[in-house]
């Protein structure tokens, strides 16, 4: 069947050697998703390309600064540009194809990063039936981070045939017979998907700001760093917050979303028309997010143009529902240690 692939499929795929990795680890597989992994080989760049004419390794010749062994930790500095090849390589067929993002952790983290393979036209996009490597292009905006081999910065999500969208009828009716946010009925703001709003009227903490100076960020240690070593924290001030050029917040949306067991989500991560800022780089919603009481989406939010005013309740993003091929036999949740699960306004699971 047409649609996103769920879990059981990607064990398959693994099982087949449609997915290519001899120390693939069960925890990478997700329920309509797969974690991808940095393997030990690493260069600095010059600049970003797209090899829309080539093979990954034939552009890459001219563009190398130093190569470097992610065997060992190495720091990733701010603002210089790095490709990975990732361990996992693709052998697809029978009308697969996908897209990857990067995974929540990683945006949370402002690590830009996009995936890049062969032949490749756009960042992100994995053709049909691609058989090849995966490298991916790392820049962290906001710290110097520390990786290494067999970390997780990004994610693939396959789909059989096409994508299935849900339209803003077919939602609209859906949300009549299952919850799909905790707005009422009534109030729920359905427009090219599901519109989020940011949330400023907390009493206590609206928001988290990268600091410019901060320590090394280790991504291996979990529950480690301090908070106050890395962010500022910023108050409730009359339900406005200005977002400042080229700073990194971290902010939450006022309605808390539910991705029922048979779709998928994905955060339109950039809308100019709703504002000349970025929101949220990571874009997969697991099956099973938010099930029961809802969770919040957590917005990461960035300007590179003009400052810019948000007030309480405005529109700041928006989710895209789309169905599965089939039930998933697993859902993001505490059965499978997910990290986000009925979040509030969270920093990423690297911090106490």
């Amino acid at each position: 069947m047409s649609g996103s692939l769920v879990f059981q499929d990607y064990v398959s795929f693994i099982n087949k050697k449609y997915i290519l990795n001899k120390n693939i680890k069960e925890e990478q597989i997700q329920p309509s998703s797969l974690d991808l992994s940095l393997s030990e080989e690493c260069y600095e760049i010059k600049h970003s390309f797209l090899p829309f004419n080539s093979k990954v390794r034939n552009k890459l010749n001219d563009l190398i600064i130093k190569k470097i062994n992610l065997n060992k930790e190495f720091i990733f500095r701010r603002n210089k540009t790095y490709i990975v090849r990732l361990n996992e390589r693709l052998n697809l067929d029978n009308n697969i194809f996908g897209h990857c993002n990067p995974k929540s952790t990683t945006g949370r983290l402002d690590i830009f990063c996009r995936s890049i393979v062969d032949y490749a036209e756009e960042y992100e996009k994995i053709p049909n039936n691609y058989q090849g490597e995966i490298f991916l292009e790392i820049t962290s905006k906001s710290f110097d981070i520390a990786l290494k081999s067999g970390n997780c910065l990004n994610q693939l999500r396959l789909v059989k045939n096409k994508h299935i969208y849900l339209s803003d009828k077919q939602l609209i009716n859906f949300n009549k017979k299952e919850i799909i946010s905790s707005l009422k009925k009534n109030n729920i703001k359905i427009d090219n998907g599901i519109k989020l709003s940011v949330d400023l009227s907390s009493s206590n903490i609206i928001a988290y700001v990268a600091k410019k100076n901060a320590p090394i960020l280790r991504f291996s240690k979990i529950k480690l760093h301090k908070i106050k070593d890395f962010w500022n924290i910023i108050k409730n001030k009359n339900k406005k917050l200005v977002i400042e050029k080229n700073k990194f917040y971290i902010l939450k949306s006022k309605e808390k979303v539910i991705i029922p067991s048979n779709l998928a989500g994905e955060m339109i991560p950039y809308d100019t028309g709703i504002g000349d800022f970025r929101v949220h780089y990571a874009g997969f919603f697991d099956p099973g997010f938010g099930l029961s009481n809802g969770s919040f989406a957590v917005l990461e939010v960035k300007t590179n143009e003009v400052p810019f005013l948000l007030e309480d309740g405005q529109t700041i993003a928006r989710i895209k529902y789309e169905k599965l091929n089939k039930n998933s036999n697993i859902v993001y949740g505490k059965d499978i240690k997910s990290n986000y699960q009925n979040q509030g306004l969270k920093l990423s699971k690297h911090f106490k």
